[in-house]
């Protein structure tokens, strides 16, 4: 009974840390401006760093760096518990979506803190 109890422990153990693995070099994406992104073509790959402005509806915000704004969508769950004010610079990591009627914006996959 102990052993099982022990190995199942040691599975789960093994699993998460492996989940939680990966590399944390630096990457072929480059960050980008909020100026480029509003050139860039449909569900293409973005990372843009600046400070969130305000909030303007339901998981829209307005995100600004040095070259302009830009309404970016951040689900509730990608928050991951991050809190930050107009004074935090954040790194967001998503895709530029176009539209046909709208101006376009980025929907955000991840959000963090830059130190």
């Amino acid at each position: 009974m102990k052993k099982t109890l022990f190995g199942t422990l040691l599975l789960g153990v093994m699993f998460l840390s492996q989940a939680m693995a990966g590399f944390t070099g630096p990457s072929a994406q480059t960050v980008s401006t909020v100026e480029e992104a509003k050139k860039m073509s449909d569900d293409a790959h973005v990372i843009l760093r600046g400070n969130i402005e305000k909030k303007i509806g339901h998981e829209k915000y307005m995100f600004k760096d040095k070259t302009g704004t830009i309404q970016i969508e951040i689900d509730d769950d990608d928050w991951n518990g991050l809190n930050v004010s107009p004074e935090d610079m954040v790194e967001i990591n998503g895709e530029v979506d176009t539209h046909m009627m709208k101006p376009t914006d980025i929907d955000v996959d991840s959000i963090r803190l830059v130190k």
